[in-house]
């Protein structure tokens, strides 16, 4: 018997969750080419030590851009490599895949996600929203008459939701998320220290000094190297987390504002349910220092963290999966 599997499709990571076992893989989205031959010569973490440091023959792609797919081969390729490595086919028979996407693609987008699963060895293929399913996955009870707010911060979209009766009722998906804030650092680099550095050192600045919100990490230092802009030789400066703030601020600012929209449009039992239950923060992004403090003081609202932000989209399809038989048709989008 082959295992059905939850996938979620992430711009930054793929995580697969296998129906009776849980979260089976964790990798980035990412895949090593050779350009002069298209041979795919290494995928995830293997392809991600990769980026910044290969040979002008190889390139290191992240073929899904903004929570969509920008390379469909390179996905599909990415995407069998992760199926065929954990050995959930059975003899006769295909997974059954629960995939997730942003509450905002378009019809063409969602065709090009559901065919990438079926090429890469699905039998029947569901397409979810990802707010409503990283609710699932967060352990919040979305089916009965109540309002749940959850905002899943990913790598390149922001995903904002209000959900009821196993349905989305308002939501808003930006293309502002973990990628924009490590952009943003990286020319906060370039402009106040004329230092140049790489999409994975800013990644490193943000998860050991960033902060959404000016608190005693401020005295946080850390060592970056990278080259000088003028005289292009390495180099090496200690920043603090103080310096970077405005850089973060900035994109975080952004989605609060989206946040705020998604309030603005609710009707009023629902809003006074979000004052008692509180809102849900998910994704990669509620693991940013600070990120709590700031969407309470600015919403005004009760903000918890899921106890596990970076695998709730994948677990939340595994659950799906398991009740599929309530779940609808192929193709069933979570919202209206």
């Amino acid at each position: 018997m082959a295992k059905d599997i939850g996938i979620d499709l992430g711009t930054a990571n793929v995580l697969i969750y296998a129906v009776g076992k849980g979260v089976v893989l964790n990798e980035p989205s990412v895949v090593a080419i050779d350009t002069k031959t298209n041979q795919v010569l290494a995928v995830g973490s293997e392809a991600y030590r990769m980026v910044g440091r290969t040979p002008s023959n190889i390139r290191a792609i992240r073929p899904l851009k903004d929570g969509v797919i920008s390379d469909f081969d390179i996905t599909e390729a990415m995407l069998s490599y992760f199926i065929s490595k954990l050995n959930v086919k059975g003899f006769m028979s295909k997974p059954n895949i629960m995939i997730c996407a942003p509450t905002n693609i378009t019809e063409i987008e969602r065709r090009a996600i559901i065919q990438a699963a079926e090429k890469s060895g699905g039998a029947k293929v569901y397409l979810e929203a990802e707010p409503k399913v990283a609710a699932i996955g967060a352990g919040m009870d979305i089916f009965k008459p109540q309002g749940n707010m959850v905002i899943d911060i990913g790598g390149g979209t922001s995903d904002i939701a209000i959900l009821s009766l196993g349905d989305i009722v308002a939501s808003k998906s930006i293309r502002i998320a973990g990628d924009e804030l490590n952009a943003s650092i990286v020319n906060f680099m370039k402009n106040e220290h004329g230092l140049l550095i790489g999409e994975r050192s800013a990644e490193a600045i943000k998860i050991k000094i960033g902060s959404a919100f000016p608190t005693d990490i401020a005295e946080n230092t850390m060592e970056v190297r990278g080259r000088d802009a003028v005289s292009g030789m390495p180099r090496s400066i200690e920043i603090t987390s103080e310096e970077i703030e405005p850089a973060i601020s900035n994109i975080m600012g952004q989605i609060v504002a989206a946040a705020k929209e998604v309030l603005e449009v609710i009707p009023p039992e629902l809003a006074s349910d979000i004052i008692d239950r509180g809102i849900m923060l998910t994704g990669g992004g509620a693991l940013l220092h600070g990120v709590d403090r700031l969407f309470t003081e600015q919403l005004k609202v009760p903000v918890v963290i899921a106890e596990t932000p970076l695998d709730n989209v994948a677990k939340g399809a595994g659950i799906l999966l398991e009740h599929i038989g309530e779940t609808g048709k192929q193709g069933k989008r979570g919202d209206n």
